[in-house]
């Protein structure tokens, strides 16, 4: 990489940590926190003990994440974490100004369950579309999967989610408080989801038709996409079958489909779900600078 497009990648990855840093922040201090909302993970922890100590919230989730950073390091080196010590470091400072300079909502805890997670998904999504993390259970997750691999990450931050909501539920006497964290950590899942994989989405399209050729000419030149052609056979009938692939993405599907009524109404259609598509005509391949 050139030396202008890696100082062009480190501008895009600064301000992106900054922002999702901020976004997350915003959402723990505004939101989730001064409704004893503890959504889990070292924020959770943090959160539960400024309930009871009146400890900065920020300050708690630096202190928690030093010892948790160290094992990283150890374990999977410095230049994996660099982006997570940089975003774990501008949360904890960020949440501490919040609370300084900036009102707190103290309404309706369902809403503040939902932006708590919208903000909460926003920022993560922000921060993991360049490279980086929030520390804490991310990383305990991580060090747990590469020495017990049959271990899933998702289940280990789920385990360790669960505990600290449930010790949230016990220090606030409040099963609603967890009720209410489960609430903000779906939503936050959601977000992040539709924020990092949702544009990327599609549809895998299979159609068995009697006029492939003429099919796959229309859609090339319609809804200008590629069509791959594969040899098939019918197990019954033993008649050999051209079957088309083609991926699109979900709004050109109806389009798809009115293009096989007008064609060959008899045609055979799968549509696959497509959690990602990358290449040509879609979202490019990432680097190894953003993978």
């Amino acid at each position: 990489m050139k030396l202008k497009d890696k100082t062009k990648a480190l501008w895009k990855d600064g301000a992106a940590l900054i922002a999702g840093s901020a976004v997350y922040a915003l959402s723990v201090h505004s939101f989730t926190a001064p409704n004893h909302i503890a959504p889990g993970g070292v924020t959770g922890i943090s959160t539960f003990i400024h309930y009871l100590t009146g400890f900065p919230i920020g300050t708690m989730m630096l202190i928690l994440n030093i010892p948790i950073l160290l094992l990283g390091v150890y374990k999977l080196g410095i230049k994996f974490l660099a982006k997570t010590i940089i975003s774990t470091v501008l949360i904890s400072v960020l949440i501490d100004i919040f609370a300084v300079v900036l009102p707190v909502y103290q309404g309706d805890k369902i809403l503040a369950a939902l932006y708590g997670g919208v903000l909460t998904g926003f920022g993560l999504a922000i921060i993991f579309l360049r490279g980086g993390t929030t520390g804490g259970t991310d990383i305990i997750a991580r060090v747990i999967n590469v020495q017990f691999p049959f271990f899933s990450m998702g289940r280990i931050i789920l385990m360790i989610d669960f505990i600290v909501i449930v010790a949230a539920a016990f220090v606030f006497w409040s099963i609603e408080s967890a009720l209410y964290a489960m609430i903000a950590i779906y939503t936050a899942s959601k977000i992040i989801d539709n924020i990092m994989f949702g544009a990327d989405r599609g549809k895998m399209m299979m159609v068995i038709s009697d006029q492939p050729r003429e099919l796959a000419k229309e859609i090339m030149h319609s809804l200008t996409r590629g069509v791959t052609i594969i040899e098939g056979s019918g197990a019954y009938t033993s008649k050999k079958k051209e079957i088309i692939l083609c991926a699109l993405r979900r709004n050109e599907t109806a389009k798809l489909h009115k293009l096989i009524r007008e064609i060959d109404k008899t045609a055979f259609t799968v549509a696959l779900e497509a959690g990602e598509i990358l290449g040509e005509g879609f979202k490019q391949l990432p680097d190894e600078k953003t993978r």
